[in-house]
């Protein structure tokens, strides 16, 4: 596949009743975003928790998914959802084995979201 968007990041207005955001960008696992929520009024950022804050679906899809929070972020706060890849290496090629085309391509869209990350 090929990364053909260089969204990394997309912020929304809480309003106290909304619990459902889209992401617009494709994450490679559910831990690949930061989900974030900045008071507006002290500028405060309090980074929220997979599972206790949040759940992440959409992983892998293309067009990205939805984040859906236990309790609607309120009024006076941005929900920030950001793309953070780990820098990690995990693809390994086995001597001889048939060319795995699929990780490989998955390997390369990594670096390019890195890449892409880094510029944000």
């Amino acid at each position: 596949m090929t990364v053909s968007s260089t969204t990394t990041k997309n912020s929304y207005n809480g309003d106290g009743t909304t619990v459902a955001f889209s992401y617009t960008f494709r994450i490679l696992d559910e831990d690949d975003i930061a989900v974030i929520l900045r008071n507006n009024a002290t500028g405060n950022e309090t980074t929220q928790s997979i599972s206790t804050n949040y759940s992440v679906s959409g992983v892998g899809d293309v067009g990205g998914g939805t984040i859906t929070f236990v309790t609607a972020p309120p009024t006076g706060n941005t929900v920030v959802l950001l793309r953070a890849t780990p820098l990690t290496q995990i693809t390994d090629y086995t001597p001889n084995d048939p060319f795995p085309a699929e990780s490989h391509e998955d390997a390369l869209d990594k670096l390019t979201f890195i890449t892409q990350e880094l510029s944000e």
